[in-house]
């Protein structure tokens, strides 16, 4: 607890099983126990960190996250979303360009970096 004080860490006695109490930390547990080859249970600790450390590197450099415009995290920290959203709305231009029946009086959807990141947004 001296730790969590030092660090202004928030403890919080939410309640289990309900995603309000911390919605981040939800929906990445939900994602984490989804995966195809979630052990279930673990060897032992040197299994859960390895495991772990995989999970970790494949959610932030091959997970697309949809609340960030369907790129990694790290495409986004490094820069490399805005290339990727460039190219998108180029292709979404010419496609519209070439088919315009397709769209109507539809928008076209214009992909950029987000300003920030909430969960279930209204």
């Amino acid at each position: 607890m001296a730790l969590l004080r030092e660090l202004n860490v928030e403890v919080s006695h939410s309640r289990p099983r309900v995603s309000n109490d911390n919605p981040f930390v939800e929906s990445l547990f939900k994602t984490l126990k989804y995966r195809v080859n979630y052990p279930m249970r673990f060897m032992d600790l040197d299994h859960a960190r390895e495991w772990m450390a995989n999970f970790v590197r494949w959610y932030n450099t091959e997970h697309l996250h949809s609340a960030i415009g369907h790129v990694t995290p790290h495409q986004l920290r490094s820069g490399e979303a805005e290339r990727i959203f460039g190219q998108r709305n180029a292709v979404m231009q010419q496609a519209r360009a070439a088919y315009p029946e397709r769209w109507g009086s539809r928008p076209m959807k214009f992909w950029e970096s987000p300003a920030k990141v909430v969960l279930n947004p209204d």
